[in-house]
């Protein structure tokens, strides 16, 4: 399972679903922290849960934040807690989503770019 990660900049990035197996190599490709903003069930019972990535997340030694929002459905509050996420989690972050696409997004509106 080769992780499809997008850089947007030193500190950040952005990548499609991740597994609870997946979580050991995003430690060893050296990020600290993840950002879970897929809501559980959004894709079905294949899906994993946060309690399983975020369990998975600790074992490898790496930060854990859940942020579950809508892609249709940026809330002002979803960014003002990214940028939150942001200023306090250890870099460099990978945050994920179904695509990766609603992490990039939410980070732009959270840093103003």
């Amino acid at each position: 399972m080769e992780l499809q990660i997008e850089t947007l900049n030193a500190d950040f990035a952005t990548c499609p679903q991740l597994l609870p197996a997946q979580l050991a190599a995003v430690a060893a490709a050296g990020y600290k922290s993840v950002i879970n903003n897929r809501p559980d069930h959004e894709g079905g019972a294949e899906q994993p849960v946060s309690a399983e990535i975020e369990r998975a997340a600790t074992a490898a030694g790496l930060r854990y934040a859940y942020l579950p929002v809508i892609p249709s459905d940026i809330k002002p509050q979803d960014v003002a807690q990214m940028q939150a996420l942001i200023a306090d989690l250890p870099t460099p972050v990978l945050a994920f989503c179904r695509s990766g696409a609603r992490a990039a997004k939410l980070y732009r509106l959270a840093v103003g770019g």
